[in-house]
This record gives structure tokens, sequence and C-alpha cells, in this order.
């Protein structure tokens, strides 16, 4: 039960830092001021390729990640599973290192999404690099095995965890705001299948980021999250929750420039 505990509570934050398709004006902004008043954002776009990043993220980056807020909106009637668990990151800063890099366009494999706006080799991020970090930061060293991206599909990852356990994350829609002073906002939807007990697990994870580029260098960007959690149609309480999530978690995050990359996939 514990290391359920602590596998969900990875999966909240699994991807963040996207940037893709531009939503309606506003949307994800105001989604982000209402919390915890939350329901389905409705501008998502189905994703397709790879996802592109602003310039300035480029580089290798230590992330501290901490959750500063959650709520239950459908409490007592529906609760996840490891909702209660999760308190205890409460205030609690993550540390892992992330790095993101540039990549010239493919002629075969992949598909990389230009923004449309900038000629530059797009900026994409090392996947499973950092999928690794992450997922080791909050499980730690030995419950994590390796992480893969799949080389035909950038949305598609697995996460290979001990005791034959496996986490697969797809992602199936995205949609961005780009307000102006260096800003932009992200949302991402992606589905989850917890793989290894005798009953798997699936859920449905909306994951909306508001980041700052900050004129310090410590940390040199700044970012507010909420990831929302949605019971899928296999839930028996599927359509009692309806278009609500049943778990909101909100996360500060904070990177700072890093030159001391040493994990690596």
């Amino acid at each position: 039960m514990l290391a359920m505990k602590a596998i969900w509570g990875f999966c909240l934050i699994l991807l963040f830092l996207l940037w893709s398709e531009e939503a309606k004006a506003g949307e994800l902004a105001q989604k982000l001021a209402n919390f915890p008043q939350w329901e389905k954002i409705t501008s998502v776009q189905p994703a397709s390729g790879d996802l592109v990043y602003p310039d300035w993220m480029v580089g290798n980056w230590l992330v501290k990640s901490t959750l500063v807020d959650l709520a239950a909106p459908l409490a007592p009637d529906v609760i996840t599973p490891g909702f209660e668990g999760n308190r205890q990151y409460l205030n609690r800063a993550v540390s892992f290192q992330v790095r993101f890099v540039k990549q010239a366009p493919s002629l075969s494999g992949s598909k990389i999404l230009f923004n449309k706006n900038d000629n530059k080799l797009p900026i994409i991020a090392d996947r499973s690099f950092n999928g690794l970090n992450l997922a080791r930061a909050y499980l730690g060293d030995g419950a994590v095995i390796s992480v893969k991206t799949d080389p035909d599909n950038p949305n598609r990852q697995i996460t290979l965890l001990r005791d034959n356990r496996q986490l697969v994350s797809i992602v199936t829609a995205r949609a961005t705001e780009t307000p102006p002073d260096s800003k932009f906002i992200t949302s991402e939807v992606f589905q989850q299948l917890f793989k290894g007990s005798s009953n798997p697990y699936f859920n449905s994870v909306e994951s909306t980021t508001a980041y700052s580029k900050l004129p310090t260098s410590n940390p040199a960007i700044a970012a507010d999250q909420v990831t929302a959690v949605y019971l899928s149609p296999q839930d028996p309480d599927y359509f009692k929750a309806g278009n609500k999530p049943v778990a909101l978690y909100r996360y500060r995050l904070e990177f700072v420039p890093s030159d001391e990359v040493t994990t690596t996939p």
C-alpha cells in the first residue's frame, strides 16, 4: 500500500513543462486563477509529434517541486487511491535534474512540431533522462529500473519499476497560451495505466502550468502548476464524477541552471 501511494504521488507530476498549439484566449489562465474550482479544459487538441519548448528552456536545470495545496472536490463520496497519503508531501520540496536540448528535424521517425513563429531549431525535452530523474526523486533509486520513450511516438512513455511493475503514460491532448513578458501557459492531458497487480489501475490526468522567465538566475524560471485527476470510464464512479476532477494538486516549481547533471538512463 505504501508503495502504491508513492507511485501515485509520482504519477501526478510525471509530465510537465509542455508547449504546443495555442488554446483559446485566456481559458488556461482563468482555470489557474479559479483554483480549486475546476472542470475539464475544453480547448485542448489531439496530441501530435514532439513538444517544443521556448528557447530559454534549453540547457541543464535543477528543478525544485513543492506541493503547496491539494483538494478532493467530490469527497467524501469519491476519493482517489493515495490522496490522503499524498498529504505527506505538502510543503515538502523534491529536487531533480532535467535537461532540454536542441534537435534538428528528422525526415523519418517522430514528427517534431516547430513553433510557427520561430525558424530556429526546436527545443525538446530529453524525455527518458527527465522521466528517470523524476521517478527516482519520488520513489527512490532502487525502485525505478528505467524509463523508456517510444522511438516512434514521443507521447508514449513506460516507466519500469521493480517487482515487474510498469507505469504507462500516453499523452492524448494539449493546449497552450502565450501571455507577454516571457510567460507561457500549458495544459496536457494524458492517460495512465499502472500494471503489476491483479487489478490494473487506469486514470486520466490533466496538468496545467504557468511558467515565468525571471530576471534572476536562482531561480531563473518559476512556475505554478495544477494537476487534476479524473476517473477513467472503467471506474464505477465515473458517471458520478462527470467532468469534475476527483483530486487536485497545486505545485510551485523553481528552475536553477545546473552543470552538474550526473544521472543517466
